[in-house]
């Protein structure tokens, strides 16, 4: 069986359903994209790991990895397998040194795990030629500058405000900005911590 690597290109609000996310993963080697449809948690828990913003207290798929740590099992990788009545399967490919396993899961939970531990995404070609989406040159580079991984999984994204919040967090000094950064992070406000956290970092 022929893998095929992805990799995360964005994270977006769907258009299709209300308080679901759209997940965009592109073919490491080639053009094509294969959306998926995820919930809010989890599209929230992938947008953290991808931000690098660390919660004040453990999400899920956080506590399986240190779970996963304290039993001495580690992920290999992440393998998106079939595509069922438009339902998609995945596993999570384990080992403990001495054997091999996999665990079935739905595939954001199992990419949410993946990026906690650093490791691949595969598919396989049956499931990227059936779901997949083959884009011209002048396409992908249109998705280049529109799939921007955004924090707002968290529901509470004001497209208006945007603006106007970045033009006051260039005004507000450090110390206070730190004090903000943890404020955010206590109320699980983590769009508003991403940019906190841009903004920090924009100075060191």
């Amino acid at each position: 069986m022929k893998k095929i690597q992805l990799e995360i290109l964005g994270l977006s609000s769907s258009q299709s359903q209300t308080g679901s996310f759209a997940l965009v993963l592109g073919e490491k080697d080639g053009n094509r994209r294969l959306p998926i449809i995820i919930g809010m948690f989890e599209a929230q828990s992938i947008a953290i790991q991808i931000e690098k913003i660390n919660p004040n207290r453990p999400l899920t798929h956080d506590l399986f990895k240190s779970f996963a740590e304290q039993v001495n099992v580690s992920i290999t990788e992440i393998l998106i397998s079939d595509l069922k009545e438009g339902v998609f399967y995945s596993k999570i490919m384990c080992t403990d040194g001495n054997r091999d396993f996999e665990l079935d899961a739905r595939p954001s939970d199992a990419i949410a795990i993946g990026l906690r531990f650093g490791v691949p995404i595969y598919t396989v070609e049956s499931v990227l030629s059936e779901a997949g989406i083959i884009l011209s040159d002048l396409e992908d580079e249109e998705e280049s500058e529109e799939l921007t991984v955004k924090s707002s999984t968290t529901g509470s994204s004001k497209s208006g405000s945007s603006s106007g919040t970045k033009e006051s967090l260039s005004q507000t000094p450090i110390d206070e900005l730190n004090k903000m950064l943890n404020d955010a992070l206590e109320k699980e406000d983590y769009e508003r911590a991403a940019k906190i956290r841009d903004e920090i970092n924009k100075r060191n």
